[in-house]
């Protein structure tokens, strides 16, 4: 069934698919509420960060393709989802799963990416602060956040393209609310052997050595903050890194939670809840922690209010 992928159809089945009426109305406005929420707060960031020209520096411009990321992390997942909870058509088409696999990599890839960035930012902000404008100009922010979305791009690419090499079975149901490959790779009938192998220099490039650049920065932060002889001084430098901390650490918390989880039957309700949390919840936090935390976006917020 290789050489014919495109005519295959797959089952999307959620695990609240088949609960009584109230838990399964509960689960509908549950995930349309956090995917309109996502999007207004979401939008919000980015329109204040366009709209406010104090706003126009490396950091927010990194923030604000963050913003755009969370935004296409819910946007490929729940619109459809919810559409086949309230039609109760469950199938999906290869093409249409192999498109949305390939979206949600991308977005995954360049999430990683843009918080790599931003450690990047606040170790020159804070180790370089004299040179930071001369370090992160406009033509290095041009270059990162292309470097942002062309590796997200080849990483996709490159995993959707070892998924045509699996073999399938006519007709099969994946145990999971989206087109997830970990989903697929249960389901599969074989031909697995190259995205094993994308999988493991995936999670060298874009797991072990983001997360190793990650820690080198706070590690030589954390030395320059506790140089600062002002208490006040270290309190206010730490704090401009606390939020990216936070979001880093929901992130790779919340992946690792879900991709260390073995494939096994027994651990699938834990596992598609685990994916509810990194696919919906997260994208939904990381605005709300930076908004919260930040001064200068709840001003620039406040001008624009009437």
């Amino acid at each position: 069934m290789e050489g014919n992928t495109s005519m295959l159809e797959f089952r999307i089945l959620p695990f609240f698919v088949n609960v009584g009426n109230n838990l399964f109305v509960f689960t509908i406005v549950f995930f349309l509420l956090i995917y309109l929420i996502g999007i207004f707060i979401n939008l919000t960031i980015i329109t204040v960060i366009c709209l406010d020209l104090h706003l126009h520096t490396p950091m927010y411009l990194f923030l604000c393709n963050l913003s755009i990321i969370d935004l296409c992390y819910t946007t490929i997942i729940v619109p459809k989802l919810l559409y086949i909870l309230l039609s109760g058509n469950d199938t999906i088409s290869f093409t249409q799963c192999f498109i949305q696999m390939y979206l949600f990599f991308l977005a995954d890839s360049a999430e990683v990416m843009v918080i790599l960035t931003m450690a990047y930012d606040r170790y020159v902000a804070i180790c370089h602060p004299l040179d930071y404008h001369r370090i992160l100009n406009k033509k290095m922010c041009v270059l990162l956040t292309m470097l942002t979305w062309i590796s997200g791009c080849i990483n996709s690419s490159l995993f959707t393209s070892s998924i045509l090499k699996m073999v399938f079975c006519s007709y099969v149901t994946i145990h999971q609310f989206f087109c997830d490959a970990k989903a697929l790779i249960n389901i599969s009938c074989g031909g697995t052997k190259m995205f094993y192998i994308v999988m493991y220099v995936g999670c060298l490039f874009f797991g072990l050595f983001p997360v190793v650049c990650n820690l080198m920065s706070y590690v030589k932060i954390i030395r320059v903050i506790l140089h600062i002889k002002s208490k006040d001084g270290r309190i206010k430098s730490f704090s401009t890194c606390s939020s990216h901390l936070i979001v880093m650490g929901i992130y790779y918390g919340s992946a690792l939670s879900v991709y260390m989880i073995p494939p096994s039957d027994r651990y699938e309700l834990l596992e598609q809840i685990l994916t509810v949390f990194y696919t919906t919840v997260v994208p939904l936090s990381n605005p709300l922690i930076y908004s919260l935390r930040n001064k200068e976006i709840k001003n620039a917020l406040k001008k624009l209010l009437p």
